[in-house]
């Protein structure tokens, strides 16, 4: 920096042209009789114009190069920020990330944000979280996702976990509102794979919608029919597509669905099968406990 103002404060000396209009005074009838202003008055105007416009300069390009210097210190800092996260988050430091993560909520970046948002979700799900905290965990971890889409449409994870986010929220305001929400999250379930088509976890996400449609009780049904003038239906083979394009082994709520489906289907040998798998997958979130217990 010290270089740079440095640099700085070394003389303008403006274009040559306009040095050798200050050296020859412009001349001839521009500048009038020369006893009324002349080349003498007219290079101490243009000097003083060069030393304001000079003074100006130095200022502008001071500001553009300190502007210049913030933000690239800012994007180091937010990268460190998000790398620390995906390392806690890789360890299962569910709580830690989110200290972590929460002294950033008024970041305007969107990769910073959907994480804060699925750290929040995280706390939520930890069994020692409190019924109320939970409560609160949920709406503001889809603010955070919410702001996340806000800053960058074009983000898969951000549609990904505003979609998660909201269905979360739906458990706290009741089935109707829950119901209503459903086609709003798949569309930003479908969006995130427009962006991301290799996204393991939003593929099997939508296989988990399918899954609630797909065995819908039937007073469920019902108030789907009020908020719908077709409600949305699904079945398990389109749940099946879905839970084995996304990767079979990647997770272990995709592994229990699987076992869960094959259930339903009464295929007992099967179920058995990957039931079992998701019984053995290794913990590394409260979700992969729960699972395995």
């Amino acid at each position: 920096m010290a270089a740079v103002v440095a640099a700085l404060a070394r003389p303008f000396r403006g274009p040559a042209c306009l040095g050798r209009l200050l050296r020859r005074g412009a001349g001839g009838a521009a500048c009038g009789p020369r006893g009324r202003g002349g080349p003498g008055v007219l290079r101490k105007s243009l000097q003083r114009g060069v030393a304001l416009s000079t003074g100006s300069f130095l200022v502008y390009e001071a500001h553009k190069l300190i502007s210049g210097f913030a933000e690239v210190h800012a994007s180091f800092k937010v990268e460190e920020v998000i790398e620390q996260a995906d390392y806690l988050y890789g360890s299962g430091e569910t709580e830690k990330l989110y200290r972590l993560l929460v002294q950033h909520k008024n970041s305007d970046d969107a990769e910073l944000l959907w994480r804060l948002a699925r750290a929040s979700r995280d706390v939520a799900q930890l069994s020692s979280t409190s019924a109320e905290e939970k409560r609160q965990l949920a709406y503001e971890a889809l603010e955070y996702a919410k702001k996340a889409l806000e800053k960058n449409e074009s983000n898969f994870a951000a549609h990904k976990w505003y979609a998660i986010c909201l269905s979360d929220v739906g458990d706290f305001e009741g089935i109707k509102t829950k119901i209503g929400n459903a086609i709003v999250i798949k569309e930003h379930f479908q969006r995130a794979v427009e962006l991301n088509p290799k996204d393991a976890t939003t593929i099997h996400l939508i296989g988990i919608w399918c899954y609630s449609f797909a065995e819908m009780p039937w007073y469920q049904r019902k108030i789907a029919a009020t908020l719908f003038a077709t409600p949305p239906t699904s079945t398990f083979q389109e749940l099946f597509s879905c839970l084995y394009t996304a990767d079979p082994n990647f997770y272990s709520k995709n592994l229990l669905f699987l076992g869960k489906t094959y259930l339903k289907l009464n295929n007992k040998k099967m179920a058995l099968l990957w039931l079992s798998k998701a019984k053995e997958y290794p913990a590394h979130t409260e979700e992969d406990k729960q699972v395995g217990s």
